[in-house]
């Protein structure tokens, strides 16, 4: 298969238009005499308590999905019947023209967004009254919590704040050409912002000096916006799966733990690499990143369309499994440790998610309440279909808060080597995870950050 020009499908609109038709056909297939409006709110602007400065702008996904617009204090309606999209954006504020410049205008936002006309925001309440009137027995869809008071939808026989919502959630699953353009560009933006940071690591003292390097090569090419807050974690810092501080000094530590991706105009990138601070794995640090790269690199190579998410995250398991009870960590017949669920000690997170808008995107299914505690923390289940973009991010981690009370329960203990697993607590953890698209034929990975073990030691050494 030859690679997206991604760049290329850029240039054209977000296809706004024809993720509205796909939820439609959602929604009907829920209510087959489902007629109507769809209506959507943008983010409103919306200040800060305590101070005259704006809250951070973050557009809705619900609203993006359908309209490509990025813009504040929009509206939206679209028509079932003739399929018609209206775009509502503000009028022009000359007292805001003066601090701000001008705003976007009707003409700018014809040529684009994906919309078949644009209004101002004071016709919306008109038009929702005209688009009710031309059906006595229409209603509008709409999302709970996400209609301003001054509007009004009184017009409309039927009201219905149910459906909208978990149909963009599914809509979104599946991703089109564009939506793949963005999530490879994030990438593309993303790993190039990864090898800066395992070229200047060697010339760091802090974590927070590498958070720096990656936001910079990032912002340099375009990409202003992260997908989350990164994490930069050193040494046995890297066994806290969300680390936060990012303010530790490196001296002494064996590796760094980075997770962090752009997004690209809403769609996400996430991206974790694993290197050696001083250039070299030590013996100890090889092994355990040899194991999670053969976990990844076999769960990768099952990935189709229609696969069951929960036999890829098994795999990733007794991958593991096999590689702990070889390194002497874990002892014990392999079947007993999988159903005693020992392995849980040492990767206690999901294989992966879906991402698109949301670094876990919708669809994925979580169930915080599954009795198996090895598919709690799974964030996708089921089947995984055609076009859906997922992350594959296993890791093995020496923390001592998860893996203490193993060693506490004499029907787990018996299973670990504690001498054996003295010698691997200054790793702190190892994490590889790469976006995998899910084509016809199996997969395409859309991150191209090395990875390999060798060429990060030899990029270290070269820079």
């Amino acid at each position: 298969m030859v690679a997206q020009d991604f760049e290329a499908v850029l240039k054209g609109k977000y296809p706004g238009k024809a993720h509205a038709r796909r939820v439609v056909d959602l929604i009907r297939k829920k209510d087959p005499q489902a007629s109507g409006v769809l209506y959507l709110e943008g983010r409103h602007t919306k200040l800060l308590e305590d101070n005259d400065s704006p809250e951070p702008f973050r557009q809705r996904r619900f609203f993006y999905y359908l309209t490509g617009c990025n813009l504040a204090d929009c509206f939206f309606t679209y028509d079932m019947s003739s399929s018609k999209s209206t775009l509502f954006i503000p009028p022009i504020d000359p007292h805001d023209v003066i601090w701000s410049g001008l705003p976007t205008t009707i003409d700018d936002a014809l040529r684009l967004y994906d919309v078949d006309e644009v209004k101002l925001t004071t016709e919306v309440n008109a038009s929702l009254a005209h688009l009710a009137g031309t059906n006595s027995n229409s209603t509008v869809y709409a999302i709970q919590d996400q209609v301003s008071d001054h509007i009004t939808l009184i017009g409309f026989e039927n009201k219905d704040f149910q459906l909208l919502k978990p149909a963009i959630e599914v809509s979104r699953v599946v991703k089109d050409e564009f939506e793949v353009a963005m999530i490879r560009k994030a990438n593309a933006v993303s790993s190039a912002a990864h090898k800066a940071v395992v070229e200047k690591a060697n010339k760091a003292s802090n974590e927070r000096e590498l958070e720096a390097v990656f936001l910079e090569r990032c912002v340099a090419n375009g990409a202003k916006e992260m997908a989350y807050h990164p994490i930069v974690a050193s040494g046995t810092a890297a066994a806290t799966l969300h680390y936060v501080p990012n303010d530790a000094p490196l001296a002494g530590k064996q590796l760094l733990l980075i997770d962090a991706g752009a997004e690209w105009n809403n769609y996400a990138s996430d991206i974790t690499r694993t290197f050696p601070l001083n250039g070299k794995f030590t013996k100890e640090a090889r092994e355990i990143y040899d194991i999670v790269l053969k976990m990844q690199q076999e769960v990768i190579n099952m990935i189709r369309a229609d696969m069951h998410w929960e036999q890829a995250h098994v795999l990733a398991h007794k991958h593991a499994i096999a590689g702990l009870l070889a390194l002497g960590i874990l002892k014990g017949d392999r079947e007993e440790i999988f159903n005693a669920r020992i392995s849980q000690a040492f990767f206690p997170h999901g294989l992966g998610h879906y991402l698109g808008m949301d670094t876990h995107d919708t669809g994925g299914n979580h169930n915080r309440q599954d009795p198996d505690v090895l598919f709690q923390n799974l964030r996708l289940r089921g089947q995984v279909p055609e076009g859906a973009v997922v992350t594959v991010e296993p890791g093995i981690y020496f923390c001592k808060f998860i893996i203490d009370p193993y060693l506490e329960n004499p029907e787990q203990s018996k299973y670990i080597d504690t001498s054996v697993l003295a010698k691997y607590w200054d790793v702190g953890g190892v994490r590889i995870e790469d976006n995998i698209l899910v084509t016809d034929f199996g997969y395409e990975n859309l991150t191209t950050a090395i990875k390999d073990p060798a060429e990060l030691e030899a990029l270290m050494a070269s820079s």
